[in-house]
C-alpha cells in the first residue's frame, strides 16, 4: 500500500523480481523514494515498523536541506495552533532510531565542474547575483546555460565523472549488512536516486530492460507533483524534458561507463570500491 507522504516509493528487489518474473534479488532490503521528510506519524511507523528500515542514504544537497527545515518549522508552528493539521509537521525532521547517511551527491566537484562551463560574463553575473541573495537568479543562468544544454543523461554522465568521492561513500555504505534495510532518496527520487540505483542494478547483473522499467516507473509516480515541479523546474531556467524520465537515460549511462571505464566493475573500482566491496553488494543483494 502506499505511504501517505513519501511518494515514489518502492522495493527495489520486489520491483526488479516482478518485471522479470524470477526472484534473484532479495526483498526488503534496498527500498527507494522521494525525500520522507513530510512522512506522517503512520509514514514514519511504517518505515521503522513495517519496512523495518536500519538507515538512510540521503543525497539532497545542504541547500535542500536548509529549505526544508525552514519548511518543517513553519508546519510545527502551525501544529501547534491548529492541533487537527497535517501532523508531519509536529515530527522531528530526521526519523528516531534511524541511521542517516547524509551525501550531497551533486555537491562540490560536480557543482564547480559545470560553473566552469559557463562563459566568464556569466560566471561573474552568476557570483554577483549569489553575493547579493539573488540565489534562484543564479542558479537559473546556470541551469540555462549548462544544465539545459547537457540534458538528463548528460547531468547523469557529468555525475559519474565528478562525484567519484560521493558515491564511493554511498557503496562503501551498501556493503555493509548493518546498514540493511536501506532507504535511498533524493528530493523526487528520480534523478539522482535513479542513478545510485542504475549502478547498484548493473553490479547486480540485471538485465538492461529491467533497469529501464524501474527508472522510468518513477514518471508516473511522480504525476501527482508534477505540476508543482514544473514550477521549480522553470526557476531554475529548465524545461519540461527535466521532469521525465526519457527511456533511454539507462542505456546512456550504461554506455557512457562501458565506453570510459571498461563497465559498472571498472568504474567502481576507478572510484576506489574495490572487488571485495562489490562481492559484499552483491552477497547483500542477490539471492544464494
Amino acid at each position: 500500500m502506499p505511504l501517505q507522504n513519501i511518494i515514489n516509493f518502492r522495493d527495489i528487489g520486489q520491483t526488479i523480481n516482478r518485471i522479470q518474473s524470477n526472484h534473484n534479488l532479495r526483498e526488503r532490503r534496498i527500498y527507494r523514494s522521494a525525500r520522507p521528510d513530510d512522512a506522517s506519524k503512520l509514514d514514519r511507523e511504517a518505515l521503522t515498523s513495517k519496512y523495518q528500515i536500519a538507515s538512510i542514504i540521503d543525497l539532497c544537497s545542504t541547500t535542500e536541506h536548509i529549505d526544508q527545515a525552514a519548511k518543517r518549522n513553519a508546519q510545527a508552528y502551525t501544529s501547534a495552533a491548529l492541533p487537527w493539521s497535517n501532523d508531519a509537521g509536529a515530527e522531528p525532521l530526521k526519523i528516531p532510531g534511524i541511521r542517516y547517511h547524509e551525501i550531497n551527491l551533486n555537491g562540490g566537484s560536480f557543482a564547480r565542474a559545470l560553473l566552469w562551463k559557463l562563459r566568464w560574463s556569466s560566471l561573474g553575473k552568476l557570483v554577483g547575483l549569489m553575493a547579493l541573495g539573488y540565489r534562484m537568479d543564479a542558479i537559473s543562468i546556470l541551469g540555462r546555460e549548462v544544465m539545459a544544454p547537457r540534458g538528463l543523461a548528460g547531468l547523469g554522465k557529468d555525475s559519474l565523472d565528478h562525484c567519484t568521492s560521493e558515491l564511493q561513500k554511498i557503496f562503501t555504505a551498501l556493503a555493509h549488512s548493518s546498514n540493511y534495510p536501506i532507504l535511498i532518496h533524493c528530493t523526487q527520487g528520480k534523478d539522482r536516486t535513479g542513478l545510485v540505483v542504475i549502478l547498484l542494478l548493473l553490479l547486480l547483473g540485471v538485465p538492461m530492460g529491467a533497469i529501464s522499467a524501474d527508472y522510468t516507473a518513477s514518471e508516473n509516480e511522480l504525476e501527482c507533483e508534477r505540476q508543482s515541479r514544473m514550477d521549480e523546474i522553470r526557476r531554475v531556467g529548465l524545461g519540461e524534458e527535466f521532469a521525465a524520465c526519457p527511456a533511454g537515460f539507462a542505456q546512456e549511462i550504461a554506455g557512457h561507463l562501458q565506453d570510459l571505464y571498461g563497465g559498472v566493475n571498472g568504474y567502481l573500482t576507478r572510484i576506489g570500491v574495490d572487488e571485495e566491496t562489490q562481492d559484499k553488494i552483491k552477497e547483500n543483494m542477490l539471492e544464494a
